[in-house]
This record gives structure tokens, sequence and C-alpha cells, in this order.
């Protein structure tokens, strides 16, 4: 399974907070990541409307962890990002035309595969991600 650009830069921005543990802006994230500051915008925007996030505006302002890294799930904002209604057309029941639904096998077993995925994304926070956040801000070349 391949996460999309919104899951990434949503992890991204959550560990950048929490390994710096302060505010920080959206220009500041992106140019340390190097990656687009407007499309890193419309995925701050969402996390603030998910509660991950606390966003000031203006002049001196910037997001901030709304959680504390310890309590944020992995597998909880992933599933907030992602399209889980499957990984192919047959497991969205809505939209699924295919002719051997039923006896097919495939289905099972990447519904399967997809909940061993999550379940394992369960298992950490984002406190487990930056494990060393000295390290990380070093990494990233934040203060």
């Amino acid at each position: 399974m391949r996460l999309s650009l919104h899951s990434d830069y949503a992890l991204r921005i959550l560990m950048a907070l929490a390994a710096t543990g302060r505010q920080m802006s959206v220009d500041e994230i992106a140019g340390q990541y190097g990656i687009s500051r407007n499309h890193l915008a419309k995925v701050a925007q969402r996390l603030q409307a998910l509660g991950y996030v606390s966003a000031q505006r203006g002049r001196g302002g910037g997001l901030t962890l709304a959680q504390e890294p310890a309590e944020v799930v992995v597998g909880a904002v992933v599933r907030q990002f992602e399209n889980m209604s499957g990984l192919v057309e047959c497991m969205n029941a809505a939209t699924s035309a295919c002719a051997v639904r039923g006896p097919c096998g495939l289905q099972g077993a990447l519904s399967g595969a997809l909940a061993a995925f999550l379940a394992h994304l369960d298992g950490y926070r984002l406190a487990d991600l930056v494990p060393h956040p000295a390290r990380f801000r070093d990494l990233l070349g934040a203060a």
C-alpha cells in the first residue's frame, strides 16, 4: 500500500512539531522538508479541523500540537487522511461492478492485509516516530 501525500505530509507536520516542542509556521516546516508550502497548508488546515494541531493566525502565528505526542495514534491519523474503502475497486460495495464478486477470494485477502496494516500502525504513537527529538531537529536543521 502506498500512502497519499496528504497522509505523508500530515505525519511530517506532526513529527516536526513533536520534535521541536514549539510553535512552527507552515513555511518553516515546508522549508525544512523541502516540500510544497501550498499542499502542506491544506494538510495543516485539516489537522487543525481534526484536533491534532492548534493554529494561530497572523504575524508570529503557527502550528502547535493540540495533543501530547504519546496520545496521537499513527493508525488513526492515517485513517483520517486515506480512503479506506478498499485497495481495489471490488472492495467498495457502493461502486463495485465486479463480475466474480462472491466466489472470488481476492477481496478477503486484501481486506485482511489492510486490517493488518492499520492494526500495525495502531501500535505506534507520534512519540514513537520521534524517539530522539534532538537528533530529529538536527537533521531538519530546526532550532
